[in-house]
């Protein structure tokens, strides 16, 4: 009776613990490391987020931001560089995977840095904006002759047939390795209920780095508007980010995916402005390093300062 009893227990303790935690192996059946895994669908299908009600915000301010790949804290949203990778991918080409999926991307306006996700653009009109300019000077050469068609340019293409883009390997590399800064909408904003100071990114954009070149402010900010190829509302790219490990750095099992390491907040960034009542961003008035620093510094003491007078020590 008492053995009977006995094992009835260790069953039902299996049995729990196989309940609350499913338990994956780190090799799969060939032996080789499972690096994509199933319960990464899993968690892109029920993302995590902090409800807030409309009622508790008492304060926010949006701001702008610059993530510059070229830092080396954000080497991981750079690499790899290549787009037949079997295990990672950029996050410029996971967003290139999504739109080719469902994902809408929304039109840059010409004069105003604020995004608009009004009208989504439409299939047919993407593949013109990811293009490259001079594909003969990049791929054509002495000993390979390549069939260079505008077609042939062009990182994503419309079928018809399906109505959907499907990606184009064949111009990747060389549009990719411009696309190396990325502009981001962020709201920071107190929630009385928590009595905490929140930050959430509203949207990104990728941005072609090279045609960033001018002197005078409002021309710099006027290439800066129109290096910018897309807005995409970062919680609709999320699901995707969740499904895709970043390349690692030092430890190969140290896995993260690209939601993990927005979500957290590790890359690096710099301001470019915030919302004010004159509709401006810093580069719009200055384009001295020493007066462009003075401006960051103030709007980033003015974040840290409205947190800490909320309390008295």
């Amino acid at each position: 009776m008492k053995k009977t009893l006995a094992i009835a227990v260790l069953l039902c303790s299996v049995l729990t613990i196989k309940a609350q935690h499913q338990i994956y192996p780190f090799f799969d059946e060939k032996g080789l490391v499972r690096i994509e895994t199933t319960e990464l669908n899993d968690a892109a299908d029920t993302l995590i987020s902090v409800f807030h009600r409309a009622d508790d915000i008492v304060w926010s301010r949006v701001v702008y931001r610059i993530i510059d790949l070229r830092y080396k804290q954000n080497f991981q949203l750079y690499f790899p560089t290549n787009s037949d990778d079997p295990q990672y991918r950029s996050l410029f080409k996971v967003i290139l995977d999504a739109m080719a999926d469902t994902l809408n991307v929304y039109p840059k306006s010409a004069d105003n840095i604020k995004p608009q996700f009004t009208e989504p653009l439409k299939p047919t009109e993407i593949p013109g904006m990811l293009m490259i300019d001079d594909i003969t000077a990049d791929y054509s050469d002495d000993s390979t002759h390549y069939d260079i068609t505008s077609s042939s340019a062009m990182l994503l293409h419309y079928n018809p047939s399906t109505e959907k883009l499907q990606f184009n390997f064949f111009p990747y590399e060389n549009f990719a390795k411009n696309v190396y800064k990325y502009l981001i909408q962020e709201i920071i904003f107190f929630d009385k209920h928590t009595s905490r100071l929140y930050s959430k990114i509203i949207a990104i954009a990728p941005m072609q780095a090279d045609k960033i070149s001018a002197t005078e402010p409002d021309q710099v900010m006027e290439a800066l508007l129109q290096a910018v190829l897309f807005w995409i509302p970062f919680d609709d790219l999320r699901p995707y980010l969740a499904k895709q490990y970043m390349i690692p750095r030092v430890n190969d099992n140290a896995r993260m995916t690209f939601d993990d390491f927005f979500i957290k907040k590790l890359y690096s960034s710099y301001l470019l402005g915030d919302s004010n009542m004159y509709n401006r961003m810093i580069l719009n008035y200055t384009n001295d390093e020493a007066e462009i620093k003075k401006e960051q510094q103030r709007i980033a003491a003015e974040l840290l300062n409205f947190e800490q007078d909320l309390w008295e020590y």
